[in-house]
C-alpha cells in the first residue's frame, strides 16, 4: 500500500500551483485507495495548515521555526527530509517551484529514493502510481513508473484544477528537525516592482513577441524603440505575461537590435517552458516553437501576422489577424487606455 505526502513550504502552500498539486495528490490517493498527509515547513505553518484543513488529509505534519522561513538549501532539504521520514511516505508530491525543485534530488538521495521533475500528469494502474511528462522539447509524452521508494515528484502548474475548500482548524503534528548551522545569511530581498515584472504565471493572457518586431518595417526603418513602447504599454495596461520566441531572445547575442527587457526567462517552447494561460496572442512570430510547442496548453490562441499564408499561424492559431502588429497594438493600447 502506498503512502502519499503532499509537501510544500508554508509560504507557498496556498498558492495556485500548490493547490493544483494538492488536488492532483487527492485524485491519485483516491485512485490508489490510499491515504495522504500534508507536510509543511516554515516560520509559521499553522495558518497555511488551517487553509488546507478541509482537504481530507489523514494528518498534518510541520517543521516550524524562524530558521526555515527563508529559502536556503540546507534548511529546506533538512525540513523536507524530516517530514518525509515522519510520514513514512512512499510517494511525495510537491508543487514545482524554486524551493522544492532545488532540494528535490538531494532529499531523494538522502532517503535512498528517486525523483522526477516537470511532471504533467499523475495516474494509477494496477495499484501502482505513474507519472506523465514531456520529452524532446515537449514533442513526445512519456509515462513513467518506478519501483524505487520513496518517489519524490515536482509537478507542473496546470496538472489539475486548483483545490478549493473552506478554511478550518487543522491539528498539526510538530516534527523535530535540527539542521546544521547555515553558512549563509539572507541579508534582504531585491525584487522587481510589479510594473517591471513581465513574467506573470497567473495572468489571463500570454503575449508572445517575435523577431518581426526588430525587422525593417514597410518604410524601410527599424523601429525597435517604438516596438518596446507598444509592448510595455500593452503589458502595463493588460497585466498580461510576456513570452518570446527563441529567435528574438538570441538576437542580442548575435549583435543585432533587440528588445532590452527580454531574457531567456521569457522564452517559450524550445526551453521546455509550456505556460498555461486561458488566452494567448502571438505577434510577429513565424517560427514553429511558439505555435506548436510553447502554446500546447494555451486555451484560446490568436496571432497577428502580415503573411496570410503563414503555415504555423494558420495551422496552430484559433484566430489569425492579417495585419501590421505595430498598427494593431497601437489601436489596442488606445482602447485599453480609454477604459
Amino acid at each position: 500500500m502506498e503512502t502519499l505526502l503532499f509537501l510544500a513550504p508554508a509560504e507557498d502552500a496556498l498558492s495556485k500551483n500548490s493547490l493544483e498539486a494538492l488536488a492532483a495528490t487527492q485524485q491519485l490517493a483516491s485512485s490508489l485507495g490510499a491515504a495522504f498527509s500534508v507536510g509543511l515547513w516554515g516560520d509559521d505553518t499553522q495558518a497555511s495548515a488551517d487553509g488546507l484543513a478541509a482537504c481530507g488529509a489523514a494528518k498534518f505534519l510541520a517543521v516550524t521555526g524562524p530558521e526555515f522561513a527563508q529559502a536556503r538549501y540546507s534548511t529546506d532539504a533538512a525540513a523536507a527530509e524530516a517530514l518525509c521520514r515522519a510520514a513514512a511516505a512512499t510517494v511525495v508530491i510537491g508543487p514545482s517551484g524554486s524551493r522544492w525543485n532545488r532540494v528535490l534530488a538531494g532529499v531523494a538521495h538522502r532517503l535512498g529514493g528517486r525523483s522526477d521533475s516537470h511532471v504533467t500528469g499523475l495516474s494509477a494502474s494496477g495499484g501502482a502510481p505513474s507519472v506523465s511528462r514531456w520529452f524532446y522539447r515537449q514533442r513526445m509524452e512519456g509515462v513513467l513508473t518506478r519501483t524505487q521508494r520513496p518517489w519524490l515528484l515536482a509537478v507542473e502548474s496546470g496538472i489539475a484544477p486548483a483545490w478549493q475548500g473552506a478554511p478550518g482548524t487543522a491539528a498539526v503534528e510538530a516534527v523535530a528537525c535540527a539542521p546544521a548551522a547555515p553558512r549563509s545569511k539572507v541579508a534582504g530581498i531585491e525584487a522587481l516592482s510589479a510594473d517591471q515584472q513581465t513574467i506573470r504565471p497567473d495572468a489571463d493572457l500570454l503575449f508572445v513577441s517575435g523577431a518581426g518586431w526588430t525587422k525593417k518595417q514597410p518604410d524601410g526603418q527599424v523601429k525597435t524603440d517604438v516596438a518596446q513602447k507598444l509592448i510595455l504599454d500593452f503589458l502595463g495596461l493588460s497585466r498580461a505575461s510576456l513570452g518570446s520566441t527563441k529567435s528574438l531572445v538570441d538576437l542580442h547575442g548575435e549583435g543585432q537590435a533587440t528588445l532590452t527587457f527580454l531574457s531567456h526567462m521569457n522564452q517559450v517552447g524550445q526551453t521546455g517552458s509550456t505556460p498555461r494561460h486561458p488566452k494567448g496572442l502571438a505577434t510577429c512570430c513565424h517560427g514553429e516553437e511558439p505555435h506548436t510547442v510553447g502554446w500546447r496548453f494555451i486555451g484560446e490562441r490568436r496571432a497577428i501576422s502580415l503573411d496570410p499564408n503563414c503555415g504555423w499561424a494558420r495551422g496552430k492559431a484559433d484566430v489569425l489577424y492579417v495585419a501590421d502588429a505595430f498598427a494593431v497594438m497601437d489601436k489596442v493600447n488606445a482602447l485599453l487606455a480609454a477604459k
